[in-house]
């Protein structure tokens, strides 16, 4: 194990490596340096007479990494560490922490083009059905989740078998943002600096989860034939099913998903206040 001082912070913040982790491979993981630069900025407002803590300020005082995941090659994957959150007066802020940093979670909504206009009327989600063993689940329903890559397309296991199932593939240019359009950003410097993108379990994990939007109108004949194939059953050996949803039963098949629920939730009230 060995120990370093994190630069540029007052007071001076130990942190605590474990044996197989390296001070530049910690400083070089994007998860880590987002989240700090988030709580330092977040600790900073503190400053503000208005700030519920500014009489009794919390500070960041140690940093001990528990224990690192490294996936393929030597590529970091998760952290757990426990940051010390405290003030001059003892008190102190839960700070147990599983960093793993934010994906993204995609609502893919298909309709038939005889449909006219903007009109709601047989919107189809695509659900996608896969194991998540920390859940202890072998087939849990939820709306795709993966990346939007270099190239500009929303990439990852479920976009995969979304592009071999359907031939469909997800371009950037089409996509909208919807967590972007309802939560607004820091206008002052007395405001935390969050994403802008839903935290599904702020109370251990920095995970955050910005939720895009796509639409697209498909022949009937062709929307038919998916609703035949696309039923969420798995035959022997697949690990991921797609289903179609009706969007009216999102809320049904998708409960358990916090990306579909928000998602569901964000898309009427923006449908609602005419932002999308």
């Amino acid at each position: 194990m060995s120990t370093f001082m994190l630069s540029n912070s007052k007071p001076e913040v130990p942190v605590h490596l474990t044996s197989d982790l390296s001070k530049e491979q910690l400083l070089t993981f994007p998860a880590f340096r987002n989240w700090l630069s988030t709580l330092q900025r977040s600790l900073s407002t503190q400053k503000s007479t208005s700030h519920t803590f500014h009489n009794a300020p919390y500070q960041l005082r140690k940093i001990n990494i528990q224990s690192v995941d490294f996936f393929g090659g030597n590529r970091l994957g998760f952290v757990k560490l426990q940051a010390e959150v405290s003030n001059d007066d003892g008190e102190k802020l839960p700070g147990s922490v599983f960093l793993r940093g934010g994906s993204v979670g995609m609502m893919l909504i298909l309709q038939p083009e005889d449909i006219p206009g903007d009109r709601e009327d047989e919107k189809q989600v695509i659900l996608a059905f896969q194991p998540r063993i920390p859940v202890g689940s072998l087939s849990l329903a939820e709306l795709p989740a993966g990346m939007v890559d270099d190239s500009g397309t929303f990439s990852g296991a479920a976009a995969k078998e979304i592009a071999e199932e359907t031939g469909l593939e997800v371009p950037a240019n089409e996509l909208v943002n919807l967590t972007e359009l309802a939560l607004p950003a820091a206008l002052s410097d007395d405001e935390e600096v969050l994403q802008q993108a839903v935290y599904p379990s702020p109370g251990g994990c920095d995970e955050f989860i910005p939720l895009f939007l796509w639409q697209k109108k498909v022949p009937r004949s062709q929307l038919k034939e998916w609703q035949g194939k696309l039923t969420g059953l798995r035959e022997h050996g697949e690990k991921i099913k797609l289903m179609l949803c009706p969007l009216d039963q999102v809320w049904k098949f998708g409960g358990r998903d916090a990306k579909a629920l928000s998602a569901w939730a964000l898309y009427h009230a923006l449908r609602r206040e005419r932002k999308i």
